[in-house]
Protein backbone atom coordinates (compact mmCIF):
# COMPACT_ATOMS: atom_id res chain seq x y z
CA UNK A 1 0.00 0.00 0.00
CA UNK A 2 2.84 2.44 0.96
CA UNK A 3 4.76 1.45 -2.31
CA UNK A 4 1.82 2.02 -4.37
CA UNK A 5 0.61 5.81 -2.56
CA UNK A 6 4.92 6.59 -3.06
CA UNK A 7 4.29 5.76 -6.86
CA UNK A 8 1.31 7.69 -6.82
CA UNK A 9 3.08 10.95 -4.93
CA UNK A 10 4.93 12.38 -7.86
CA UNK A 11 1.70 12.44 -10.40
CA UNK A 12 -0.30 14.27 -7.56
CA UNK A 13 -1.21 17.54 -8.65
CA UNK A 14 -0.99 19.57 -4.71
CA UNK A 15 -3.13 23.00 -5.21
CA UNK A 16 -2.97 25.57 -2.25
CA UNK A 17 -6.30 27.27 -1.38
CA UNK A 18 -6.24 30.57 -2.66
CA UNK A 19 -6.90 33.49 -0.32
CA UNK A 20 -7.26 36.82 -0.92
CA UNK A 21 -5.05 38.12 1.94
CA UNK A 22 -5.75 42.01 1.85
CA UNK A 23 -9.44 40.95 1.55
CA UNK A 24 -9.25 39.91 5.40
CA UNK A 25 -6.10 42.10 6.68
CA UNK A 26 -8.20 43.88 9.01
CA UNK A 27 -9.63 40.76 10.83
CA UNK A 28 -6.23 39.48 10.74
CA UNK A 29 -4.35 42.43 12.23
CA UNK A 30 -6.90 42.36 15.00
CA UNK A 31 -6.69 38.52 15.08
CA UNK A 32 -2.63 38.99 16.05
CA UNK A 33 -3.26 42.04 18.07
CA UNK A 34 -5.94 40.55 20.31
CA UNK A 35 -3.21 37.63 20.62
CA UNK A 36 -0.56 39.65 21.59
CA UNK A 37 -2.74 41.23 24.55
CA UNK A 38 -3.24 38.31 25.79
CA UNK A 39 0.55 36.66 25.96
CA UNK A 40 1.54 40.06 27.62
CA UNK A 41 -0.93 39.39 30.36
CA UNK A 42 0.09 36.09 30.78
CA UNK A 43 3.48 36.18 31.06
CA UNK A 44 2.77 38.93 33.67
CA UNK A 45 4.67 41.64 32.25
CA UNK A 46 4.47 44.76 34.78
CA UNK A 47 5.91 46.82 33.18
CA UNK A 48 3.57 46.37 30.00
CA UNK A 49 0.52 46.96 31.90
CA UNK A 50 0.16 51.10 31.73
CA UNK A 51 1.20 50.88 27.34
CA UNK A 52 -2.16 48.32 27.28
CA UNK A 53 -4.35 51.15 26.01
CA UNK A 54 -1.69 52.74 23.63
CA UNK A 55 -1.47 48.98 22.30
CA UNK A 56 -4.89 48.34 21.69
CA UNK A 57 -5.30 51.55 19.92
CA UNK A 58 -2.30 50.95 17.90
CA UNK A 59 -4.19 47.72 16.69
CA UNK A 60 -7.63 49.20 16.17
CA UNK A 61 -5.75 51.58 14.16
CA UNK A 62 -3.91 49.78 12.28
CA UNK A 63 -6.70 47.50 11.50
CA UNK A 64 -7.87 50.38 9.88
CA UNK A 65 -5.10 50.97 7.44
CA UNK A 66 -6.36 48.01 5.26
CA UNK A 67 -9.96 49.06 5.24
CA UNK A 68 -8.82 52.51 3.92
CA UNK A 69 -6.60 50.85 1.26
CA UNK A 70 -9.59 48.47 0.55
CA UNK A 71 -11.69 51.32 0.08
CA UNK A 72 -9.28 53.09 -2.24
CA UNK A 73 -9.09 50.18 -4.52
CA UNK A 74 -12.92 50.00 -4.60
CA UNK A 75 -13.32 46.46 -5.84
CA UNK A 76 -15.98 44.22 -4.19
CA UNK A 77 -13.83 40.77 -3.05
CA UNK A 78 -15.42 37.08 -2.37
CA UNK A 79 -13.99 34.79 -0.49
CA UNK A 80 -14.83 31.05 0.75
CA UNK A 81 -17.20 30.20 -1.98
CA UNK A 82 -19.09 33.12 -1.41
CA UNK A 83 -19.40 32.70 2.29
CA UNK A 84 -17.70 35.89 2.61
CA UNK A 85 -18.00 39.04 0.96
CA UNK A 86 -16.09 42.45 1.02
CA UNK A 87 -17.71 45.51 -0.66
CA UNK A 88 -18.42 48.89 -0.17
CA UNK A 89 -20.45 48.58 2.64
CA UNK A 90 -18.93 46.02 5.11
CA UNK A 91 -15.99 48.47 4.73
CA UNK A 92 -17.90 51.39 6.26
CA UNK A 93 -19.20 48.87 8.64
CA UNK A 94 -15.80 47.57 9.68
CA UNK A 95 -14.27 51.15 9.48
CA UNK A 96 -17.08 52.30 11.89
CA UNK A 97 -16.54 49.52 14.31
CA UNK A 98 -13.16 50.33 14.47
CA UNK A 99 -12.95 53.92 15.28
CA UNK A 100 -15.99 53.39 17.86
CA UNK A 101 -13.37 50.68 19.63
CA UNK A 102 -10.99 53.69 19.57
CA UNK A 103 -12.98 55.72 21.47
CA UNK A 104 -13.75 53.44 23.84
CA UNK A 105 -10.06 52.57 24.56
CA UNK A 106 -9.53 56.49 25.15
CA UNK A 107 -12.56 56.85 27.16
CA UNK A 108 -11.28 53.85 29.30
CA UNK A 109 -7.81 55.09 29.59
CA UNK A 110 -8.18 56.73 32.57
CA UNK A 111 -11.10 55.18 33.87
CA UNK A 112 -9.65 51.81 34.27
CA UNK A 113 -6.58 52.92 36.07
CA UNK A 114 -8.08 54.82 38.27
CA UNK A 115 -10.86 52.49 39.43
CA UNK A 116 -8.20 49.75 40.10
CA UNK A 117 -9.47 47.05 37.13
CA UNK A 118 -7.58 44.07 35.63
CA UNK A 119 -6.24 46.12 32.59
CA UNK A 120 -4.86 43.78 30.03
CA UNK A 121 -7.80 41.54 30.00
CA UNK A 122 -10.06 44.61 29.73
CA UNK A 123 -8.60 45.78 26.15
CA UNK A 124 -7.90 42.61 25.09
CA UNK A 125 -11.73 41.37 25.45
CA UNK A 126 -12.70 44.84 23.88
CA UNK A 127 -10.15 44.17 20.94
CA UNK A 128 -11.56 40.30 20.42
CA UNK A 129 -15.01 41.28 20.69
CA UNK A 130 -13.96 43.88 17.60
CA UNK A 131 -12.44 40.65 15.68
CA UNK A 132 -16.25 39.37 15.28
CA UNK A 133 -17.82 42.98 14.62
CA UNK A 134 -15.46 43.12 11.45
CA UNK A 135 -16.45 39.66 10.48
CA UNK A 136 -20.18 40.19 10.74
CA UNK A 137 -19.82 42.84 8.41
CA UNK A 138 -18.85 40.69 5.57
CA UNK A 139 -20.61 37.46 6.79
CA UNK A 140 -22.74 35.59 4.18
CA UNK A 141 -23.54 32.63 5.97
CA UNK A 142 -25.41 31.68 8.40
CA UNK A 143 -23.15 30.22 10.60
CA UNK A 144 -20.30 32.76 9.77
CA UNK A 145 -23.06 35.50 11.62
CA UNK A 146 -23.58 33.31 14.46
CA UNK A 147 -19.87 32.50 15.22
CA UNK A 148 -18.96 36.25 14.67
CA UNK A 149 -22.30 37.36 16.94
CA UNK A 150 -21.29 34.93 19.88
CA UNK A 151 -17.76 35.60 19.48
CA UNK A 152 -18.59 39.59 20.07
CA UNK A 153 -21.05 38.58 22.51
CA UNK A 154 -18.76 36.59 25.40
CA UNK A 155 -16.60 38.92 26.03
CA UNK A 156 -18.93 42.09 26.13
CA UNK A 157 -20.73 39.84 28.85
CA UNK A 158 -17.33 39.67 31.09
CA UNK A 159 -16.84 43.13 30.14
CA UNK A 160 -20.57 43.85 31.55
CA UNK A 161 -19.76 42.53 35.07
CA UNK A 162 -16.01 44.18 35.11
CA UNK A 163 -16.58 45.66 38.61
CA UNK A 164 -16.46 42.77 40.19
CA UNK A 165 -17.09 44.19 43.57
CA UNK A 166 -19.65 46.35 42.53
CA UNK A 167 -23.31 44.26 43.22
CA UNK A 168 -25.19 46.52 40.71
CA UNK A 169 -22.33 45.35 37.88
CA UNK A 170 -22.62 41.89 38.99
CA UNK A 171 -26.22 41.95 38.03
CA UNK A 172 -25.43 43.51 34.89
CA UNK A 173 -23.67 41.06 33.68
CA UNK A 174 -25.92 38.31 35.12
CA UNK A 175 -28.79 39.81 33.39
CA UNK A 176 -26.97 40.38 30.25
CA UNK A 177 -25.44 37.03 29.85
CA UNK A 178 -29.00 34.97 30.69
CA UNK A 179 -31.10 37.18 28.40
CA UNK A 180 -28.35 37.11 25.54
CA UNK A 181 -28.07 33.19 26.34
CA UNK A 182 -31.81 33.46 25.54
CA UNK A 183 -31.59 35.32 22.75
CA UNK A 184 -29.02 33.35 20.92
CA UNK A 185 -30.56 29.71 21.76
CA UNK A 186 -34.14 31.59 19.70
CA UNK A 187 -31.65 32.54 17.57
CA UNK A 188 -29.41 29.46 16.51
CA UNK A 189 -33.05 27.80 16.37
CA UNK A 190 -34.56 30.04 14.03
CA UNK A 191 -31.71 29.34 11.99
CA UNK A 192 -31.64 25.71 11.79
CA UNK A 193 -35.26 25.70 10.84
CA UNK A 194 -33.82 28.02 7.79
CA UNK A 195 -31.22 25.63 7.05
CA UNK A 196 -33.56 22.89 6.79
CA UNK A 197 -36.28 24.86 4.30
CA UNK A 198 -33.35 26.76 2.58
CA UNK A 199 -31.15 23.63 1.94
CA UNK A 200 -27.87 25.40 2.77
CA UNK A 201 -26.00 27.99 5.04
CA UNK A 202 -25.26 30.24 2.18
CA UNK A 203 -28.00 33.50 2.54
CA UNK A 204 -27.85 33.71 -1.39
CA UNK A 205 -28.63 30.22 -1.87
CA UNK A 206 -31.59 30.09 0.91
CA UNK A 207 -33.17 33.20 -0.60
CA UNK A 208 -33.44 31.55 -3.65
CA UNK A 209 -35.20 28.81 -2.05
CA UNK A 210 -37.29 30.47 0.00
CA UNK A 211 -38.52 32.11 -3.53
CA UNK A 212 -39.30 28.60 -4.85
CA UNK A 213 -40.92 27.29 -1.39
CA UNK A 214 -43.54 30.82 -2.37
CA UNK A 215 -46.70 30.12 -0.07
CA UNK A 216 -46.34 26.17 -1.15
CA UNK A 217 -45.87 23.75 2.14
CA UNK A 218 -43.15 24.77 3.76
CA UNK A 219 -44.27 28.12 4.14
CA UNK A 220 -45.46 27.97 7.68
CA UNK A 221 -42.01 26.64 8.75
CA UNK A 222 -40.34 29.64 6.61
CA UNK A 223 -42.73 32.11 8.65
CA UNK A 224 -41.37 30.75 12.22
CA UNK A 225 -37.60 30.49 10.90
CA UNK A 226 -37.87 33.96 9.85
CA UNK A 227 -39.82 35.27 13.24
CA UNK A 228 -37.29 33.05 15.33
CA UNK A 229 -34.26 34.87 14.35
CA UNK A 230 -35.68 38.22 14.33
CA UNK A 231 -36.76 37.49 17.79
CA UNK A 232 -33.00 36.60 18.29
CA UNK A 233 -31.83 39.76 17.00
CA UNK A 234 -34.22 41.90 18.41
CA UNK A 235 -32.79 40.76 21.77
CA UNK A 236 -29.63 41.69 20.88
CA UNK A 237 -30.47 45.58 19.72
CA UNK A 238 -32.61 46.01 22.75
CA UNK A 239 -36.21 46.00 20.51
CA UNK A 240 -39.21 46.65 22.42
CA UNK A 241 -40.64 43.85 24.01
CA UNK A 242 -36.99 41.74 23.94
CA UNK A 243 -35.61 45.33 25.91
CA UNK A 244 -35.61 44.00 29.70
CA UNK A 245 -31.78 43.47 30.10
CA UNK A 246 -30.62 46.90 28.73
CA UNK A 247 -31.29 49.72 31.48
CA UNK A 248 -29.97 47.53 33.83
CA UNK A 249 -26.92 46.45 32.25
CA UNK A 250 -26.01 50.23 31.26
CA UNK A 251 -26.20 51.12 34.68
CA UNK A 252 -24.56 48.57 36.12
CA UNK A 253 -21.60 48.46 33.74
CA UNK A 254 -18.78 50.41 34.20
CA UNK A 255 -19.20 53.71 31.96
CA UNK A 256 -17.08 52.71 28.96
CA UNK A 257 -18.18 49.44 28.51
CA UNK A 258 -21.93 50.90 28.84
CA UNK A 259 -20.87 53.03 25.64
CA UNK A 260 -19.42 49.71 24.18
CA UNK A 261 -22.31 48.14 25.04
CA UNK A 262 -24.82 50.53 23.61
CA UNK A 263 -22.99 51.55 20.16
CA UNK A 264 -21.25 48.61 19.09
CA UNK A 265 -22.62 45.74 20.34
CA UNK A 266 -26.33 47.21 19.17
CA UNK A 267 -24.82 48.39 16.03
CA UNK A 268 -23.47 44.52 15.56
CA UNK A 269 -27.02 43.39 16.29
CA UNK A 270 -28.33 45.56 13.63
CA UNK A 271 -25.55 44.68 10.87
CA UNK A 272 -26.63 40.71 11.69
CA UNK A 273 -30.13 41.90 10.33
CA UNK A 274 -29.02 43.51 7.68
CA UNK A 275 -26.93 40.70 6.24
CA UNK A 276 -29.64 38.22 6.76
CA UNK A 277 -32.99 40.29 6.20
CA UNK A 278 -31.46 42.27 2.87
CA UNK A 279 -29.81 39.08 1.49
CA UNK A 280 -31.91 36.57 2.58
CA UNK A 281 -35.19 37.56 3.98
CA UNK A 282 -36.12 40.20 1.77
CA UNK A 283 -37.35 37.11 -0.64
CA UNK A 284 -40.24 36.91 1.54
CA UNK A 285 -41.16 40.57 2.50
CA UNK A 286 -44.41 39.82 3.21
CA UNK A 287 -43.48 37.91 5.88
CA UNK A 288 -41.08 40.36 7.52
CA UNK A 289 -42.33 43.77 6.57
CA UNK A 290 -44.98 43.88 9.44
CA UNK A 291 -42.81 42.20 12.01
CA UNK A 292 -40.62 45.08 11.94
CA UNK A 293 -43.46 47.54 11.45
CA UNK A 294 -44.75 46.47 15.24
CA UNK A 295 -41.15 46.08 16.44
CA UNK A 296 -40.36 49.79 15.16
CA UNK A 297 -43.41 51.17 16.69
CA UNK A 298 -43.28 49.27 19.98
CA UNK A 299 -39.71 50.56 20.54
CA UNK A 300 -39.41 53.84 19.83
CA UNK A 301 -42.73 54.84 21.43
CA UNK A 302 -41.96 52.62 24.88
CA UNK A 303 -38.66 54.02 24.91
CA UNK A 304 -39.18 57.40 25.04
CA UNK A 305 -42.24 57.01 27.30
CA UNK A 306 -40.20 55.16 29.99
CA UNK A 307 -36.94 57.96 29.03
CA UNK A 308 -39.42 60.81 30.15
CA UNK A 309 -39.78 59.34 33.67
CA UNK A 310 -36.32 59.05 34.35
CA UNK A 311 -34.15 60.70 36.88
CA UNK A 312 -30.59 58.79 36.42
CA UNK A 313 -28.62 59.86 32.86
CA UNK A 314 -27.44 56.86 32.03
CA UNK A 315 -30.94 55.33 32.49
CA UNK A 316 -32.37 57.75 30.18
CA UNK A 317 -29.71 56.67 27.36
CA UNK A 318 -30.34 53.03 27.84
CA UNK A 319 -33.87 54.00 27.05
CA UNK A 320 -33.48 56.60 24.11
CA UNK A 321 -31.17 53.90 22.81
CA UNK A 322 -34.27 51.40 22.88
CA UNK A 323 -36.01 54.53 21.12
CA UNK A 324 -33.52 55.18 18.71
CA UNK A 325 -33.43 51.08 17.70
CA UNK A 326 -37.05 51.48 16.89
CA UNK A 327 -36.64 54.10 14.27
CA UNK A 328 -33.62 52.42 12.89
CA UNK A 329 -35.75 49.47 12.46
CA UNK A 330 -38.36 51.13 10.83
CA UNK A 331 -36.76 51.04 7.09
CA UNK A 332 -37.03 47.49 7.60
CA UNK A 333 -40.49 47.78 7.14
CA UNK A 334 -40.14 49.08 3.43
CA UNK A 335 -37.44 47.16 1.92
CA UNK A 336 -40.11 45.45 -0.57
CA UNK A 337 -40.27 48.55 -2.19
CA UNK A 338 -37.47 51.07 -1.35
CA UNK A 339 -34.56 48.78 -0.50
CA UNK A 340 -31.34 50.67 -2.02
CA UNK A 341 -32.88 53.81 0.27
CA UNK A 342 -34.00 51.55 3.05
CA UNK A 343 -30.55 50.18 3.49
CA UNK A 344 -28.44 53.29 2.86
CA UNK A 345 -30.38 54.82 5.55
CA UNK A 346 -29.91 52.48 8.17
CA UNK A 347 -26.01 52.21 7.79
CA UNK A 348 -26.20 56.21 8.00
CA UNK A 349 -28.23 56.62 10.93
CA UNK A 350 -25.67 53.31 12.58
CA UNK A 351 -22.58 56.33 11.59
CA UNK A 352 -24.05 58.93 13.18
CA UNK A 353 -25.56 57.30 16.10
CA UNK A 354 -22.14 55.98 17.29
CA UNK A 355 -20.76 59.11 16.96
CA UNK A 356 -23.57 61.19 18.93
CA UNK A 357 -24.03 58.47 21.71
CA UNK A 358 -19.91 57.44 22.64
CA UNK A 359 -19.88 61.41 22.99
CA UNK A 360 -22.34 61.48 25.51
CA UNK A 361 -20.98 58.85 27.07
CA UNK A 362 -17.89 60.71 27.48
CA UNK A 363 -19.33 63.77 28.91
CA UNK A 364 -20.76 61.73 31.48
CA UNK A 365 -17.36 60.05 32.64
CA UNK A 366 -15.88 63.38 32.54
CA UNK A 367 -18.55 64.71 34.55
CA UNK A 368 -18.96 61.91 37.12
CA UNK A 369 -15.41 62.49 37.98
CA UNK A 370 -16.43 65.27 39.99
CA UNK A 371 -19.94 64.61 41.07
CA UNK A 372 -19.45 60.80 41.56
CA UNK A 373 -23.48 60.74 40.30
CA UNK A 374 -25.21 59.70 37.26
CA UNK A 375 -28.25 61.71 38.40
CA UNK A 376 -29.79 64.46 35.93
CA UNK A 377 -29.78 66.82 38.75
CA UNK A 378 -26.04 66.19 39.33
CA UNK A 379 -25.54 67.63 36.14
CA UNK A 380 -27.30 71.38 37.54
CA UNK A 381 -24.78 74.38 37.38
CA UNK A 382 -22.52 72.95 34.78
CA UNK A 383 -22.16 75.54 32.96
CA UNK A 384 -21.37 78.08 35.76
CA UNK A 385 -17.73 76.06 35.99
CA UNK A 386 -17.56 73.92 32.89
CA UNK A 387 -19.06 75.96 30.20
CA UNK A 388 -17.03 73.58 26.99
CA UNK A 389 -17.90 70.60 28.19
CA UNK A 390 -21.73 71.82 28.61
CA UNK A 391 -21.69 72.98 24.90
CA UNK A 392 -20.15 69.48 24.07
CA UNK A 393 -22.85 67.82 25.72
CA UNK A 394 -26.04 69.90 24.35
CA UNK A 395 -24.43 69.54 21.00
CA UNK A 396 -24.71 65.90 21.69
CA UNK A 397 -28.10 65.74 23.34
CA UNK A 398 -29.35 68.18 20.37
CA UNK A 399 -28.12 65.70 17.93
CA UNK A 400 -29.99 62.77 19.74
CA UNK A 401 -33.04 64.94 19.62
CA UNK A 402 -32.89 65.61 15.83
CA UNK A 403 -32.21 69.27 15.89
CA UNK A 404 -30.16 70.81 13.02
CA UNK A 405 -27.03 71.50 12.21
CA UNK A 406 -26.41 68.27 13.79
CA UNK A 407 -25.89 65.14 12.44
CA UNK A 408 -28.99 63.04 14.24
CA UNK A 409 -31.36 65.08 12.24
CA UNK A 410 -30.15 64.12 8.88
CA UNK A 411 -29.97 60.52 10.34
CA UNK A 412 -33.57 60.58 10.72
CA UNK A 413 -34.84 62.91 7.44
CA UNK A 414 -32.86 60.03 6.14
CA UNK A 415 -35.16 57.22 7.64
CA UNK A 416 -38.17 59.68 7.17
CA UNK A 417 -37.18 59.54 3.28
CA UNK A 418 -37.16 55.50 3.02
CA UNK A 419 -40.35 55.17 4.75
CA UNK A 420 -42.28 58.03 2.24
CA UNK A 421 -40.16 56.85 -0.59
CA UNK A 422 -41.59 53.51 -0.29
CA UNK A 423 -45.11 54.52 -0.95
CA UNK A 424 -46.86 52.41 1.06
CA UNK A 425 -49.67 52.67 3.72
CA UNK A 426 -47.44 51.11 6.22
CA UNK A 427 -44.26 53.45 5.18
CA UNK A 428 -46.30 56.60 5.45
CA UNK A 429 -48.11 55.60 9.25
CA UNK A 430 -44.19 54.97 10.33
CA UNK A 431 -43.33 58.28 9.34
CA UNK A 432 -46.06 59.84 11.17
CA UNK A 433 -45.52 57.88 13.99
CA UNK A 434 -41.43 58.48 14.13
CA UNK A 435 -42.18 62.06 13.73
CA UNK A 436 -44.67 62.41 16.73
CA UNK A 437 -41.66 60.14 19.22
CA UNK A 438 -39.29 62.78 17.82
CA UNK A 439 -40.84 65.41 19.41
CA UNK A 440 -41.63 63.45 22.61
CA UNK A 441 -37.87 62.57 22.34
CA UNK A 442 -37.15 66.40 22.02
CA UNK A 443 -38.49 66.77 25.82
CA UNK A 444 -35.96 64.56 27.77
CA UNK A 445 -32.68 65.85 25.40
CA UNK A 446 -33.60 69.19 26.55
CA UNK A 447 -34.54 69.08 29.91
CA UNK A 448 -31.19 67.84 30.52
CA UNK A 449 -29.99 70.52 28.91
CA UNK A 450 -31.96 72.56 30.87
CA UNK A 451 -30.67 71.28 34.26
CA UNK A 452 -27.05 72.24 32.91
CA UNK A 453 -27.39 75.63 31.32
CA UNK A 454 -30.05 77.37 34.26
CA UNK A 455 -30.40 75.37 37.34
CA UNK A 456 -28.23 75.65 40.46
CA UNK A 457 -25.14 73.05 41.29
CA UNK A 458 -26.55 70.90 43.80
CA UNK A 459 -24.27 70.91 46.57
CA UNK A 460 -22.97 74.84 45.68
CA UNK A 461 -18.96 73.32 44.55
CA UNK A 462 -18.14 75.16 41.50
CA UNK A 463 -14.82 74.00 41.51
CA UNK A 464 -13.26 72.83 37.40
CA UNK A 465 -12.46 69.42 37.41
CA UNK A 466 -9.48 67.84 35.57
CA UNK A 467 -10.29 66.02 32.38
CA UNK A 468 -8.18 63.60 30.87
CA UNK A 469 -6.23 64.32 27.66
CA UNK A 470 -7.41 60.54 26.04
CA UNK A 471 -11.17 61.71 27.02
CA UNK A 472 -10.89 65.15 25.31
CA UNK A 473 -9.32 62.88 22.19
CA UNK A 474 -12.57 60.97 23.03
CA UNK A 475 -15.05 63.97 23.04
CA UNK A 476 -13.37 65.83 20.30
CA UNK A 477 -13.58 62.86 17.70
CA UNK A 478 -17.37 62.39 18.74
CA UNK A 479 -18.17 65.86 18.55
CA UNK A 480 -16.67 66.56 15.09
CA UNK A 481 -18.45 63.95 13.24
CA UNK A 482 -21.66 65.29 14.91
CA UNK A 483 -21.37 68.44 13.69
CA UNK A 484 -19.56 67.74 10.18
CA UNK A 485 -22.09 65.01 9.66
CA UNK A 486 -24.81 67.53 10.19
CA UNK A 487 -23.29 70.71 8.48
CA UNK A 488 -21.93 68.49 5.73
CA UNK A 489 -24.20 65.18 5.01
CA UNK A 490 -22.81 64.57 1.43
CA UNK A 491 -19.84 63.37 3.19
CA UNK A 492 -22.59 60.53 4.50
CA UNK A 493 -24.55 60.62 1.19
CA UNK A 494 -21.10 59.24 -0.48
CA UNK A 495 -19.77 57.04 1.27
CA UNK A 496 -22.96 55.37 1.71
CA UNK A 497 -23.94 55.11 -1.98
CA UNK A 498 -24.45 51.30 -2.02
CA UNK A 499 -26.38 51.06 -5.23
CA UNK A 500 -24.12 48.28 -6.17
CA UNK A 501 -24.91 46.15 -3.03
CA UNK A 502 -29.01 47.08 -3.68
CA UNK A 503 -27.85 46.33 -6.79
CA UNK A 504 -26.59 42.73 -6.02
CA UNK A 505 -29.26 42.08 -3.36
CA UNK A 506 -32.05 42.12 -6.20
CA UNK A 507 -30.74 39.59 -7.67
Amino acid sequence: MIAILLQLLPEANFMSPTIDWHAIAPEMVILVGSLVLILLDSIKLDKAKPFMPTLASLVLLGALIPVITLAIDGSTRVLFGGSYVVDSMSLVLKALFLVSAYIVVLMSTNYVADGDYWESEYYSLIVAAVLGMLVMCSARDLLMIFVALELLSIPAYMLAAWRKGDEKSNEAGLKYYLMGVFASAVLLYGMSLMYGVGRSTRLDVIAENLVRIGDGRGAPIVTLAMIFVIIGFAFKVSAVPFHTWAPDTYEGAPTPVTAFLAVASKTAGFVALIQIVFYCFAARPDIIQPVFAVLAILSMTVGNLIALKQTNVVRMLAYSGIAQAGFMLAPFAVIETNREQALSSIVIYLVIYAAMNLGAFAVIIAITRKTRSAEITSLGGLFSYMPGLTVVMTIFLASLAGIPPFGGWYAKFGVWQALIGGNTALGYALAIIMAINTVVAAYYYLNVAKTMWFDEAPDGDTTPVKIPFTLIGAMGIAVVATVLFGVLPGLLTNISDFSPVAAALGR
